[in-house]
């Protein structure tokens, strides 16, 4: 899930609860932890005690802690759906995809070059198929 929606419905659920005004922001504090699962309860089980000390810090922190992984995933599959136009030239689609992959984090497997031969022309020049053939044969590391 986005943090931010997560943040967003959680507030809104605390919200509509019968509390006083200046109720809120202290059971927006105390029960944050219980609507997370998996690393997003480890991130918040290793926060430093007393580190957090208003609802807009702990919700900063968590949208900054776990939208990396968000944009990574969604940039990630753009990529693949990066094509190779029939009359264009094998160097204005290597920049187009060199365009979509400077958001992304380095990765340690080869998903990229996956996206770059898969998004090839099938009938590309001789020069795109030799490309794609050596990006095969012998991947990048990044």
């Amino acid at each position: 899930m986005d943090p931010n929606e997560h943040v967003t419905s959680y507030t809104c659920a605390i919200k509509v609860n019968d509390l006083e005004d200046d109720e809120i922001e202290s059971v927006l504090l105390k029960t944050f932890g219980e609507t997370l699962s998996k690393r997003a309860m480890i991130w918040y089980h290793n926060l430093p005690p007393n580190s957090i000390d208003a609802f807009a810090m702990l919700a900063d922190a968590f949208v900054k802690s776990h939208a990396e992984a968000i944009k990574v995933e969604t940039r990630k599959s753009d990529l693949f759906k990066v094509k190779q136009r029939d009359n264009e030239m094998l160097r204005e689609f290597v920049s187009r995809v060199q365009m979509e992959r400077m958001d992304l984090s380095p990765v340690a497997d080869n998903w990229d070059v996956q996206a770059f031969t898969q998004g090839l022309y099938p009938q590309s020049s001789l020069a795109s198929q030799q490309l794609k053939q050596n990006l095969i044969k012998y991947p990048a590391v990044t």
